[in-house]
């Protein structure tokens, strides 16, 4: 790309999502003085006049919306009220403040939570608010259906009036380079990949695994939905628009296919090199009996996912080994 490229703030860059995003943008040929990033010591997302002045000062064409508040089981029920008041906050200083600098497109990246927990399988679109939500991450869903209701209601408000155009997409389960490794905070695969390595390097027997191992779970490479992201940012509005609707707005971004945790715990020990046995623990809580999303309507725009689950998880390995300490 030349000299007219989009200035571009990525929200929460040094998160996994956020950091694929930027390396997408790269990619790409969006210069780096064209990409807008800041650190929350330098900007802090919960800070709404912080954020209004920021956007004001910089003028971004675009934004990308990755800064949450993120964590697996154990996090979601040790910190519902942190998962629902910043992820709130975050969403809603960046969307409003991106109007009221206008700023004329944004796309806000959500969860596949956001769907009721015995939602029909494969999920689509329109589940979205047609039953009871998974209690273990209800509080993060919550904020998640605001954050798409607001994008899509200030669409409904203002798209004609202001020429905004302000998109959501909902990823399934992410993993890759840039994850969160911690021991109780993270979610399954980087979970798992530490007990692995740590169970293989102290010589262990066995590992146990949170529980039945029988749930079902999507999982996408980080660096297909940076670029599912960007497809969509630059889809052309129509094209987006017959897509999705009025009320229901946001494109479900997945692999296409599912796993049971057990035989996802199988493939970790086999990229990490674990041998020993792998035994589940049902007294701990398994989530969702299954997740698996219908991604139909963001392939009919042209995007298909690239990374295979094992060369995906390999990736994943070899950054955790960089950050282990």
């Amino acid at each position: 790309m030349n000299h007219t490229s989009p200035r571009i703030f990525v929200a929460g860059h040094r998160g996994m999502v956020g950091s694929a995003i930027v390396r997408r943008l790269r990619q790409i040929g969006i210069p780096e003085q064209q990409i807008l990033t800041r650190s929350r010591s330098e900007l802090d997302l919960t800070r709404q006049q912080a954020v209004e002045n920021f956007l004001r000062q910089e003028k971004p064409d675009e934004i990308y919306l990755a800064a949450a508040k993120v964590g697996g089981i154990y996090a979601n029920h040790a910190y519902p009220a942190e998962f629902i008041y910043d992820n709130l906050v975050i969403q809603t200083n960046v969307i409003q403040g991106a109007f009221a600098a206008g700023v004329k497109k944004l796309l806000f990246l959500g969860s596949s939570c956001i769907y009721p927990r015995l939602a029909e399988q494969p999920i689509r679109e329109e589940a979205l608010l047609s039953g009871p939500l998974e209690a273990t991450n209800e509080p993060y869903a919550i904020a998640k259906i605001a954050g798409i209701k607001m994008c899509e209601s200030f669409n409904r408000q203002y798209q004609a009036s202001h020429g905004i155009d302000y998109r959501s997409v909902m990823p399934t389960n992410l993993y890759g380079p840039g994850d969160n490794y911690h021991p109780d905070n993270s979610h399954v695969i980087p979970g798992l990949i530490r007990r692995f390595h740590e169970a293989k390097i102290q010589g262990a027997d066995s590992v146990r695994i949170w529980g039945t191992g029988k749930p079902l779970r999507e999982f996408l490479h980080v660096d297909d939905m940076a670029a599912a992201s960007v497809h969509v940012m630059n889809l052309d509005r129509a094209a987006y628009v017959s897509s999705t609707g009025t009320t229901i707005s946001h494109l479900n971004v997945g692999s296409g296919s599912d796993m049971s945790i057990l035989d996802l715990a199988r493939l970790i020990a086999t990229v990490v090199g674990f041998t020993g046995v792998i035994t589940p623990d049902p007294s701990k809580p398994d989530g969702t009996p299954r997740k698996l999303m219908d991604s139909s309507r963001l392939r009919s725009t042209g995007w298909r996912p690239s990374v295979a689950m094992k060369e995906g998880l390999q990736s994943a390995y070899t950054d955790f080994l960089h950050s282990y300490q």
